[in-house]
């Protein structure tokens, strides 16, 4: 039983039909962005070798923020993989906007037709959270769709990119991030437990903190420029988030 899991239940049960009436006025206020356009590329180098990438998920990965999947997550991802490896990336996305792990392995992955993956990058956990699902229901959908991809690629790296920083989202009142923020934090201690009980399964786990992301990089930006509507990234956030996964791909020696 995970009992800071259940602690912080009882603590959120009171809290719930201000949850409600809180996230329906969000839905009011906030813009409903389309999903990025162009869900297939390719970045080319001088390379006489080509790897595939699909990309996985719920609205990040659909783009949502992003004019074109080529200025996201995907497109970027691709690019700075390319460049690092000296090698030409096709690249794939599969994802809805509003899908939690069990509606992606139940509606997305029947519908993928690629014979082969060099590597299969997934990003969840937003909508797991939005929905409350528990751990406990997150651990298992989780298991399941990595044994779905199994079926298609028994081979290929499975790579979970970071769980969204929902504590940091603007358009969210403190209530909702200390309730869906801590969720994740729990969703994140499954999914390390998860990927340890499979081979070539992996996850960067390392929440997201924007402030971080400016100090590093040294870049001249302000935590808002990293959100297109107070809950998804802007551009911006989506290219330098998928640079970071990048590097941190090639450090691990994920894909090489």
């Amino acid at each position: 039983m995970n009992i800071k899991y259940t602690l912080g239940a009882i603590v959120s049960i009171p809290l719930l039909p201000i949850l409600y009436f809180q996230g329906k006025k969000i839905q009011k206020t906030i813009p409903q962005l389309p999903e990025a356009t162009g869900i297939e590329g390719i970045c080319t180098v001088s390379s006489n070798q080509t790897f595939q990438l699909i990309t996985i998920g719920e609205s990040t990965i659909a783009g949502v923020g992003a004019t074109t999947h080529e200025n996201g997550f995907t497109g970027t991802l691709a690019k700075a993989l390319s460049e690092k490896l000296v090698k030409n990336i096709s690249w794939k996305v599969y994802a809805k906007s509003g899908y939690t792990a069990k509606r992606v392995k139940e509606k997305i992955i029947q519908n993928i037709h690629e014979k082969f993956a060099d590597i299969i990058v997934i990003g969840l956990g937003g909508n797991d959270s939005f929905k409350l699902n528990s751990p406990k229901k997150w651990n298992r959908a989780i298991r399941e769709l990595i044994a779905t991809l199994r079926e298609k690629y028994p081979e290929t790296p499975i790579f979970f990119i970071n769980m969204p920083p929902i504590k940091e989202f603007p358009a969210f009142t403190n209530t909702i991030k200390f309730v869906m923020g801590n969720l994740v934090l729990h969703f994140s201690k499954e999914l390390k437990k998860v990927v340890n009980d499979f081979d070539n399964v992996h996850y960067y786990s390392k929440p997201i903190v924007f402030n971080e992301y400016i100090e590093s990089m040294n870049l001249d930006a302000t935590t808002a420029d990293f959100f297109s509507d107070g809950i998804h990234p802007s551009e911006f956030a989506y290219q330098i988030w998928a640079k970071d996964v990048a590097n941190y791909m090639l450090e691990e020696k994920i894909l090489t």
